[in-house]
């Protein structure tokens, strides 16, 4: 199948669309200047974000999930605020940081504006590892309309198991190579190819902030590379 055989684009969510290092680093720093504490928020955040995907990648593998995304980033921040002498902390600034900031995260600036244009082409869905509530909630933050929601919470499977991405196109009715899988995470869009989507490469330099990105270059085996979201619409003739 070629790139005109693609009916649905499904798109990992955070990190993609989602801008988490910011809203995770801000509620840190907001709260720490509440409590007159000064830390590294960035390379906090940075650490959260690692432990929380860690948390969640192919979980489901050997039984029922016991726990969604929201689950993992409170864990993950609860040994973070112990890790990191933040005592000071109460729960609710705990609660802020592990839950309101990525229920209200915001999206990359390039996406709203494109996500009408590719919708009027293709099926656009998210598809992610993120909880139902939160993907909910930040398209309500951000005007976003998704044509469909896909979250492993739902599944039962998460990414990088194959049944996942299986069982995505199987609710799209489509065949998996009429699916487009769209991220900036080379673990996620390799996963997807090797069931058959295709896989479109979106650059997000900024994505773990001054950090800079843990696998920034694309595999050249994806479908498509861009630098941003316009560019794919370019690409897909839905410009």
């Amino acid at each position: 199948m070629s790139l005109s055989d693609i009916r649905a684009l499904t798109f990992d969510t955070g990190g993609t669309i989602l801008d988490w290092h910011t809203g995770f680093s801000n509620a840190f720093a907001v709260a720490g200047k509440k409590h007159g504490i000064e830390k590294d928020w960035a390379a906090i955040t940075n650490e959260l974000r690692k432990r929380s995907l860690g948390a969640m990648i192919n979980l489901g593998e050997h039984e029922p999930p016991a726990y969604t995304f929201d689950g993992a980033h409170r864990s993950a921040v609860e040994a973070l605020v112990q890790e990191h002498g933040l005592d000071a902390f109460t729960q609710d600034d705990i609660h802020t940081i592990a839950y309101d900031a990525p229920h209200n995260f915001q999206c990359w600036p390039d996406f709203p504006a494109v996500q009408p244009k590719l919708r009027k082409k293709f099926f656009v869905a998210s598809f992610t590892i993120l909880s139902y509530r939160l993907i909910m909630d930040t398209a309500k933050a951000n005007g976003l309309a998704w044509d469909a929601v896909f979250s492993c919470e739902g599944i039962g499977k998460y990414k990088l198991l194959p049944e996942a991405y299986q069982t995505v196109a199987k609710y799209l009715q489509l065949e998996v190579g009429q699916c487009c899988m769209v991220a900036c995470h080379n673990f996620d869009l390799d996963a997807a190819k090797a069931v058959g989507f295709k896989t479109a490469f979106v650059r997000r330099p900024d994505e773990w902030g001054a950090a800079g990105p843990p696998d920034p270059e694309p595999n050249p085996a994806h479908d498509i590379i861009v630098d941003g979201f316009e560019e794919l619409a370019e690409v897909l003739g839905a410009a």
